[in-house]
């Protein structure tokens, strides 16, 4: 089993590890910023780009906050921003059309707390790929786990992994070559039903 935080629409590298099951979702740590619990990276004809959540900073006087208690701000149009960009970077790519009526909602739906929408992102894209989708969460926060695979550090930002991915078609490639382990929506966009094939290709530590 392997711990993982769910982060917004997972990197390549994150989803590969999803795919191939036996997932604990850690929902009892203290959010931390620079992480890919509020971010996701794409490709538009200007190369790598960042989707950001906004949330609502409610930490307590040690400016410590439960993941699970994050609200998303809402007083920003970012659900509205963040569609319509995806639209520009991925209209002419070969399957956006095929998936939007699956994607769309969750950008149509209000938001509430990021820990919850972050796990439908994972959700529907396992929906889109027919894969099963994991809902073992911890019930307790463990530091040192001892009888799990403990992959919580791969939600930092800062830390570089997976750049060695395969390559594949990506709509904007003949301008900036491929951007590797971004979002899994950029597969999914770009490879259709092929994703679960990238994905397993995937080497991931053991």
């Amino acid at each position: 089993m392997t711990l993982l935080h769910p982060c917004y629409f997972p990197n390549a590298y994150l989803f590969s590890l999803i795919m191939k099951g036996n997932i604990v979702w850690e929902v009892h740590d203290n959010y931390q910023k620079q992480t890919y619990r509020n971010r996701a990276h794409i490709a538009t004809d200007r190369g790598l780009h960042m989707l950001s959540i906004p949330i609502v900073h409610m930490g307590n006087a040690n400016g410590r906050q439960y993941y699970k208690e994050v609200l998303v701000d809402n007083d920003y149009p970012w659900q509205r921003q963040h569609w319509r960009t995806l639209e520009t970077a991925y209209r002419t790519s070969p399957f956006f059309e095929y998936y939007e009526d699956q994607i769309k909602p969750l950008y149509d739906e209000r938001q509430e707390h990021l820990l919850a929408f972050n796990l439908s992102t994972i959700k529907t894209i396992c929906e889109c790929l027919q894969l099963p989708y994991p809902t073992e969460k911890t019930e307790v926060f463990n530091l040192k786990p001892t009888h799990l695979v403990d992959g919580r550090d791969f939600v930092n930002a800062k830390k570089t992994y997976g750049n060695d991915l395969p390559d594949y078609v990506q709509v904007f490639g003949d301008r900036h070559g491929f951007i590797p382990n971004l979002s899994i929506l950029d597969v999914l966009f770009n490879l259709g039903p092929s994703t679960t094939s990238y994905l397993k290709n995937i080497k991931v530590a053991e």
